[in-house]
């Protein structure tokens, strides 16, 4: 059996994903203010941390047992959501998250199953559903 990891790792490894979670929502706040036109990679928020980016990677797995980009893609879904569900127009959102149309509705896809384009036309006709 290995010897148990000493508390001032864990208490690092802990700091490191509290870390990681509050920057990746700083940035993602200042990508929808229009100031930053740009989306982040791992190595951005590792040298923010200044930590290796393999490091932030590992930690990250090691403390939530998911990979940094499960919370960056979780994050961005969510916001993507909230958006159309204001109504705002596709191509505003992904512009917005600094996508492509194309590459938007893509990422949009893989992670809900559907399009945003049907995520809205959904959400209208469960808006319609509920007024009976």
């Amino acid at each position: 059996m290995p010897p148990p990891i000493p508390k001032k790792i864990l208490a690092r490894q802990h700091e490191i994903t509290t870390d990681f979670l509050r920057e990746l929502d700083k940035h993602l706040d200042d990508v929808l203010q229009e100031k930053r036109t740009d989306m982040f990679e791992i190595r951005d928020f590792a040298e923010i941390l200044h930590i290796h980016p393999t490091h932030l990677s590992n930690t990250i797995k090691l403390t939530t047992g998911k990979a940094p980009c499960f919370f960056f893609e979780k994050r961005i879904m969510e916001l993507a959501k909230g958006m159309l569900q204001q109504n705002i127009p596709i191509k505003v959102i992904a512009y917005t998250l600094t996508f492509d149309a194309s590459n938007f509705t893509k990422f949009f896809k893989r992670f809900e199953g559907v399009t945003p384009k049907q995520y809205k036309e959904q959400l209208v006709s469960e808006s319609e559903f509920s007024e009976f």
